[in-house]
């Protein structure tokens, strides 16, 4: 299981990841294979259902991302995942997010660099997807952590 863990070293949680796909075995491989690598993951079946979830998230006014990445086909009913991760940005949410297509032509490539996205394209190899995940992750948390030191040392100055 992989936790979080803070500066004194308790265990806050497990790390919580969302998969949006609207194929059902691909989205079930996708999750399967990122809870047997100690994930929390939470299942969308479309981008209406991930918009529905992003939305209640930010109608609570929530100040900690409820997770920690966000895995997500591009091409699903009702919203794109590439549409999701602007409304992300554009609400300064900072949550690493991976992205998967069939359809992965230079225009998608260049919206999802902008918007600092991984991008897979299906198919595609499980290992390199676990791989990516657990180093944006990492990233994540050194960045969190690296906050935390930053303000501790302001806070000493005063």
């Amino acid at each position: 299981m992989l936790l979080i863990v803070d500066m004194m070293g308790a265990t806050a949680r497990q790390l919580r990841v969302l998969v949006a796909e609207d194929d059902v075995e691909m989205r079930r491989l996708v999750a399967e294979s990122l809870r047997k690598d100690g994930y929390e993951v939470t299942e969308e079946p479309d981008g209406g259902r991930l918009l529905v979830r992003v939305a209640a998230i930010y109608s609570f006014e929530q100040t900690v991302d409820p997770f920690d990445l966000i895995v997500s086909d591009i091409r699903m009913p009702i919203c794109s995942g590439l549409d999701i991760l602007k409304g992300l940005r554009d609400a300064h949410w900072t949550t690493p997010v991976v992205l998967m297509t069939a359809f992965g032509d230079e225009e998608t490539r260049s919206r999802a660099r902008a918007l600092g996205a991984a991008l897979f394209d299906k198919p595609f190899q499980m290992r390199a997807l676990r791989a990516v995940v657990r180093a944006l992750l990492q990233e994540r948390e050194r960045g969190r952590r690296g906050q935390v030191s930053s303000a501790l040392e302001e806070g000493g100055r005063s």
